[in-house]
Parts: structure tokens; C-alpha cells; sequence
């Protein structure tokens, strides 16, 4: 199948050439067309797998004819680093239409914002709060919005943002379109849908598993050498574009500074960062400036950076969907990446869990001369940690695993 048998308006075939699609996805397969027919739409895909491209291609066939100058495409998303992404993915396919869309988030001065909506942006790429606050201001009009995309609705739940996106329900035409995506479906989550959508078409692309174009590998470690591990880890890979994921952000800037100092080209996106420093850490790294972004689980949904070919895990999420939504960066629209989870003596009922979720162990993995035996610094006499000792309210180490044998590593060997 190829995109022209979707018969979308000519005008669009240059922004489909510009992104370089060829084949759809299958997620591009199912919800294309229905959305087409005008279907309201719950759809639930494996990350990096076109997902965007579905909703946002039936949005601009859609605007292509009608009104112009007034909002008619509302999508709605938990974060702005996701907000920035879909509208990559508007500006890219509407090429040459001279359809105009914006993003609109808190966090960064409004003026720009309002200025885009009187300019006749016609879709709209919202994050809740700011959106709410600039309809209460009369800047946002939803009166003529005819397509409505709840988008990473369960990450919205995560955050808090449902009671923010009814009232945006409430506020839209109830003559429209929705489309929601959702990697899972909570009870709140399910009330939203049906409060939302109208007799919509369900489509799941087998959200349950990750991606089979991933490899997954754990690498035991005591929790005093994690820090050290990484870094041989890093060292022995091919560190054009490696994602690691911590559980905290001071963790996230404490393992980047350390990552700093062993000489590699590094970033960081976590909560503490401005939204400048976060647009910029992502522009680094997507670029190439960057080889390594540590990152929290903001980052974990939805960004789409293809060039990554490593995601490792620093800590272990706390939950299946986390870790799959983790590593869902790596191995994105059919390229291959690689997974590495450092676990410690604590993650053990989490790997059972993604164990049974894959149906096959995983595999455990050691580094050839590493010194997994080296003790932990002495406590001082005061009480405090010596240097390099645990922090971020770390457990204390138990005693190093010995492993019985050094299998060949599967990692590349850094480019030099």
C-alpha cells in the first residue's frame, strides 16, 4: 500500500514527499481512512509508529477546503516538548498549503502565542493549562473547531490534566470529530472516552509489547557502581545518540555532570529546566551536538527522535507501561536500537513483570573487566556518604554480585 491510494487532496503530496513517506504504517492504515469517513476515533499504537502522521493528515485534508483564519483543529497533549513535535509533523506535511497552525503552552511568554491566533492560525497544538487560560481571555475561540485530537490521554491523567481537558470538551462544538490516543485505558480514562467520542472506531496496534525491533539486555550492578558502570558503558558504545532515563531530576543533572566529566557531549531534559534550556537541550541533541541526553520520564512519551540508537536505563521505571514508553525511543518506524536497564537487587519483581509481559527472559549481561567487587566508599565518622557514594536517598549497597562468566558484550565499538 502506498499513500496515494488513501486518495488525500493533491496539495498535500508535497508534504508527504518532504517527510519522506512511502509505505504507511499500519497504524497509518487503520486510522487514515476512518478518519477520512469522519469516524470519531480511540486508537492505541506502539510509540514510533507514525501515530502522528495519522491524525494530522486527515486534519489538513479536512482544512484544506472550508473556512480559513479561525481555529478549526484543536490537539490536545500533555507536554511541550510534544506540543513542539506535532507541529513539526503540521508545518512539515502542510507544506505549501498555506495552512498555519501554533503551539500553545505555559512556561513561555503568551504574547507570541496570542499574536498566532490573530494571525488565523487555523490548528491549534495545546497543552491544557494555557489553553484554558486563553480561551478565559477571549483569545481562543473554540467556536468553529470541527476536529478534536485528545492526544497521550493517560499521560494527561498521569499529570492531573483531566478536569483541564473536560472543561475543554465542554468548551469545543459538540458537533465535531475526536480522535484519543492512549497507550492504556484507566477508568477515568474510559469516562473521558465515553463523555468525548460518539460511536467511535477502536484500532490497537498491540500497545502491550515493546517494539520488536528493540533488543533488550539488564546489566546487574550494586547500586554504589551504577555511576561507574554507565560510564564503561558509554565508553565501550557507539554514542552517536544515547538516551538515558532516570527516576529523579536531580538525579537526571547529577549523572549528566558525571557523564560531562568523562568527556562526552552531553544534555539533559528534566523538570528543573527551563522551557528555553529544554528546547535547546532537545535541538542539541536531535542535531547531533549532543551524543547523550539524560532524561526523567517527561521525555519518555511521545518525542520523537529517530537517529536514537541506545536507551539506557539509569533507574528502573516503576511500571511496565513506563519501560515500554522508555525504550519506545530507540527501534522507532522499523530501525533497529538497543535497550539497557542497570538493575540492582530491588528491580527484581519489576524484570518477573516485563519478563511475562515479553514471554521470554531477558537477557542478563556483564562488562569483560569490569570490577563489579569494588567496595563502596566508607561512610565518614560523622555519618556522611564519602565521595561517589550513594545519594538521592539511594539504598545502601549490598554486597556485589560476582558474575560466574564474561560473555561477549554486544555493544559497538566507539567510533573515534
Amino acid at each position: 500500500m502506498n499513500f496515494s491510494q488513501f486518495h488525500l487532496d493533491p496539495r498535500l503530496n508535497q508534504g508527504i514527499t518532504k517527510a519522506g513517506y512511502e509505505t504507511p504504517t499500519p497504524i497509518q492504515q487503520a486510522a487514515i481512512p476512518a478518519a477520512l469517513r469522519g469516524r470519531d476515533i480511540i486508537g492505541t499504537a506502539q510509540t514510533g509508529t507514525g501515530k502522528t502522521a495519522a491524525f494530522v493528515l486527515p486534519i489538513l485534508n479536512k482544512l484544506l477546503n472550508g473556512q480559513r483564519g479561525t481555529p478549526r483543529a484543536l490537539i490536545v497533549t500533555p507536554t511541550r516538548e510534544l506540543a513542539e513535535q506535532i507541529n513539526d509533523v503540521i508545518k512539515t506535511l502542510s507544506a505549501g498549503t498555506r495552512l498555519k497552525s501554533t503551539t500553545i503552552y505555559g512556561g513561555v511568554g503568551a504574547a507570541p502565542q496570542i499574536q498566532a491566533l490573530r494571525n488565523g492560525a487555523e490548528i491549534l497544538v495545546a497543552c491544557p493549562g494555557r489553553l484554558l487560560d486563553l480561551i478565559a481571555q477571549g483569545h481562543a475561540r473554540m467556536a468553529n473547531i470541527e476536529m478534536l485530537v485528545l492526544d497521550e490521554a493517560d499521560r494527561m491523567f498521569d499529570m492531573g490534566f483531566l478536569p483541564d481537558v473536560r472543561r475543554i470538551v465542554r468548551a469545543v462544538p459538540e458537533k465535531r470529530q475526536t480522535m484519543m490516543f492512549s497507550a492504556t485505558f484507566p477508568p477515568d480514562v474510559e469516562l473521558l472516552a465515553k463523555q468525548a467520542l460518539k460511536e467511535p472506531q477502536k484500532i490497537a496496534m498491540g500497545i502491550v509489547k515493546p517494539a520488536h525491533t528493540v533488543a533488550h539486555a539488564l546489566y546487574p550492578v550494586p547500586q554504589h557502581l551504577k555511576s561507574v558502570l554507565l560510564i564503561e558503558l558509554l565508553k565501550r558504545t557507539d554514542t552517536n545518540s544515547v538516551l538515558v532515563f532516570t527516576r529523579t531530576k536531580h538525579r537526571a543533572h547529577r549523572v549528566a555532570q558525571q557523564i560531562q566529566k568523562a568527556g562526552f557531549k552531553v544534555t539533559s531534559l528534566h523538570g528543573d529546566r527551563s522551557q528555553g534550556q529544554r528546547q535547546a537541550a532537545l535541538k542539541g541533541f536531535k542535531s547531533g551536538h549532543h551524543d547523550i541526553m539524560v532524561a526523567t520520564d517527561i521525555a519518555a512519551r511521545g518525542l520523537d527522535i529517530e537517529t536514537v540508537s541506545h536507551v539506557i536505563n539509569y533507574d528502573m521505571p516503576d511500571t511496565a507501561d513506563a519501560y515500554i514508553h522508555r525504550i519506545g525511543r530507540t527501534g522507532r518506524a522499523q530501525r533497529t536500537g538497543d535497550a539497557f536497564t542497570l538493575v540492582t537487587d530491588d528491580d527484581k519483581d519489576m524484570i518477573r513483570t516485563l519478563e511475562k509481559i515479553m514471554g521470554q527472559p531477558l537477557k542478563r549481561e556483564t562488562l569483560e573487566g569490569f570490577d563489579y567487587a569494588r567496595p563502596a566508599p566508607p561512610r565518614s565518622e560523622s555519618g556522611g556518604r564519602g565521595r561517589g557514594a550513594p545519594r538521592d536517598g539511594q539504598r545502601p549497597p549490598r554486597p556485589a554480585p560476582t558474575p560466574k562468566s564474561f560473555g561477549k558484550n554486544r555493544l559497538a565499538p566507539r567510533k573515534k
